[in-house]
């Protein structure tokens, strides 16, 4: 019996909407999402006490709408991402904490906001600990710890190890807690986070080092956070997570805590990537079919300012090809390089970390025809910029076969916006 593959190379339909009808209601480039998607990676997840979704994956507060209604916790890194989570309609503060802020530093406005609005902060860096505790009195913090290793898909995403900015150095966990103790301060809340893509075993490595430095702080320890990492597939033959396996290795570790504590211990997990990055489609049009020596450019009107993930570690997407009469199913497959439209030779969405051109074997296609850009997600839109003077994209999301604008495409007003001419 054969199955459809995950990824198919020619597609019609995105969500049940044709994607041409996209395409013609809400122009090129556009992000599709699709609530039940993000609705089917949470219940993925339903072991766990706490999904907390970390935000900077995908901040559309479409997408927050959509976690929250499916009772999920979030995570803020900036001040800009708690008024995200506060406008999408997350509480303030609650038990546990509807919203969490995890950073390294607290720039002036977030310290702000979160003194203001009382929200729970995961410190990483004993820096930060000192600011909060000169304005907060009493109350309690979680830290976020580098265990000392770290892991992931690029150099790039990994968040753990000497080379990371990343959390509280491990060995200076002891000076941490007695800092905060010294304001007061609680330490509740114990997190550890090893970078994007990390495979199983380095993800149970972080399970042990976790439970390890809980019990270095003793039995003020209510909640211990999986953090997030979780592999994402962006091929046919990538395997899935064994989500069930992971939160057996967690749960055995949190139950022994608990064994310890005499108290129970919240297990959060803290999932972005997983939760959106194959509920997310960057559609496309392709504008110029060329060759240039050996190579079949399809370029299309997304560049870099829309997808930055290729240029930034040379990361994989799945693509495929919207036809614009018959099925395609008879169009050959040639090998392309495809890219944008900037004035940047590293605009290619098909390339390997380094910079080097790559092809992907897709259908024939024609200028006018549309490329779906895949499993497109994820640190996408939110890593968007105005390079080239481009608009930002349109951004949509499909729920029970119904397309609905979640944000506009910015306008060449919205572009000027805020800028002046000096008088002189």
């Amino acid at each position: 019996m054969s199955t459809s593959p995950r990824f198919p190379l020619l597609r019609r339909e995105i969500g049940g909407v044709p994607v041409t009808d996209l395409a013609r209601d809400f122009g090129t480039p556009t992000y599709v999402y699709l609530a039940d998607r993000v609705q089917s990676r949470i219940s993925d997840l339903a072991a766990f006490d706490c999904v907390r979704y970390a935000q900077k994956a995908n901040s559309c507060l479409a997408i927050l709408d959509v976690c929250r209604r499916e009772n999920t916790l979030v995570d803020a890194v900036s001040a800009g991402e708690i008024h995200r989570a506060l406008a999408a309609g997350f509480a303030a503060a609650g038990d546990p904490p509807p919203i969490v802020y995890t950073a390294d530093v607290f720039d002036r406005d977030s310290l702000d906001l979160v003194v203001q609005h009382g929200i729970h902060v995961n410190c990483g860096s004993i820096d930060m600990i000192e600011q909060y505790g000169a304005r907060v009195s009493g109350g309690d913090i979680t830290l976020r710890v580098n265990p000392g290793f770290g892991h992931g898909h690029s150099q790039k995403t990994n968040t753990g190890g000497e080379q990371s900015k990343h959390g509280i150095w491990h060995a200076d966990l002891p000076e941490a807690v007695a800092r905060a103790r010294h304001h007061g301060l609680t330490v509740s809340g114990m997190h550890v986070h090893i970078g994007s893509g990390a495979d199983m075993a380095h993800l149970a490595q972080v399970a042990e080092a976790t439970t390890g430095f809980a019990r270095q702080v003793g039995s003020s320890i209510t909640m211990v956070s999986a953090g997030g990492g979780l592999p994402t597939p962006y091929r046919n033959d990538d395997a899935p997570v064994d989500v069930a396996g992971y939160f057996r290795i967690w749960d055995q570790g949190r139950k022994a805590l608990e064994a310890e504590f005499g108290h129970p211990v919240r297990l959060e997990i803290e999932p972005g990537r997983y939760l959106v990055a194959e509920a997310g489609y960057l559609v496309a049009e392709i504008r110029a079919v060329k060759r240039m020596g050996q190579n079949l450019f399809y370029l299309l009107d997304a560049g870099f300012n829309n997808l930055a993930r290729p240029i930034l570690y040379g990361a994989e997407h799945p693509m495929s090809v919207v036809p614009l009469d018959g099925d395609g199913a008879e169009r050959p497959l040639v090998d392309v390089v495809v890219g944008g439209p900037l004035c940047e030779s590293g605009d290619i969405f098909t390339q390997e970390e380094g910079g080097f051109v790559r092809t992907q074997r897709l259908p024939e296609a024609r200028v006018g025809e549309y490329v779906v850009i895949e499993a497109a997600g994820a640190y996408a839109f939110t890593m968007g910029s105005n390079y080239n003077s481009k608009p930002l994209a349109a951004e949509v999301l499909v729920r029970d076969e119904k397309a609905h604008l979640a944000r506009a495409r910015q306008t060449p007003d919205d572009l000027l916006r805020g800028e002046r001419i000096p008088a002189v």
